[in-house]
């Protein structure tokens, strides 16, 4: 019963979706679509998206597991607020999300007129792409990597400790071996929702081709343009790249399950 209602939402709510986009891409045919996932400026809105999923996945992973650690380990006056506002990304409308971070980036923004003088520019630029991503992606590491983080007993370090380990060992040695699995879980969940992301990014991306136009937007280009089999064969390419991306991660993720012990 819950293995057939299991199989009948994922076929509804993927597969059937799915396989409407591979179907339209194979109607356009292999030099129609071969022609359309090696233009130049198809080639620099995926280069932008993935390389800037892939930046603000890593950058989530390393601060995402400090946040996890400190909301875990440690207690201090605004802790609770803290911990809530992790989630806000989750709940505030990307929309919203990605003109505050304009206002706040723009050259006569709140950080970017500091920031300006030095000739660092964020706003209207691949940095403030990543900025975004990794604004919309830390809970995802952060609530991947603290219920394991939980279960770990302190005496775990403390025995590490007492047998000659510095603090750098046992972070490096005791702690993050076993953290892998639920790191790499938020790594790919953080990837996968950037890649994807929209609404967060047109604002302060500035949208210029071949400097910071995404892909998603890119199809949505194509779709005001009437031009369907173009953003059939965009999406279509974003899928397969995708796909081999999180097939990687999630056999990387497989083997370190079994090699270490936390996170099985």
């Amino acid at each position: 019963m819950a293995l057939g209602l299991t199989l009948t939402w994922l076929t509804l709510l993927i597969l059937i979706p799915l396989s409407g986009l591979a179907w339209r891409s194979s109607e356009l045919g292999w030099a129609k679509f071969l022609a359309i996932a090696i233009d130049p400026r198809t080639l620099s809105a995926l280069r932008i998206s993935f390389g800037a999923a892939f930046a603000a996945a890593c950058i989530n992973a390393a601060f995402g597991v400090v946040l996890a650690w400190v909301l875990v380990r440690y207690r201090f006056p605004g802790k609770r607020v803290i911990d809530a506002m992790v989630d806000l990304p989750f709940a505030l409308p990307t929309a919203v999300a990605g003109i505050a971070l304009a206002t706040l980036y723009a050259p006569n923004g709140w950080i970017g007129q500091f920031l300006t003088p030095l000739g660092i520019k964020i706003a209207f630029t691949p940095l403030g792409i990543v900025i975004a991503l990794v604004f919309v992606g830390l809970p995802f590491v952060v609530r991947t990597v603290q219920p394991v983080m939980e279960e770990i007993d302190k005496e775990v370090e403390e025995a590490a400790a007492t047998l000659g380990a510095t603090r750098l060992q046992t972070i490096f040695r005791v702690l993050l071996p076993g953290l892998a699995p639920p790191v790499l879980t938020g790594f790919a969940l953080a990837f996968a929702r950037g890649v994807g992301e929209y609404g967060s990014v047109i604002f302060i991306a500035g949208n210029l081709p071949f400097r910071s136009e995404i892909a998603p937007l890119l199809i949505v280009i194509k779709l005001e343009e009437y031009n369907y089999a173009a953003a059939t064969g965009i999406a279509a390419v974003m899928l397969v790249i995708s796909f081999v991306m999180l097939l990687i991660i999630n056999l990387i993720q497989s083997w370190s399950r079994r090699r270490y012990g936390y996170g099985a």
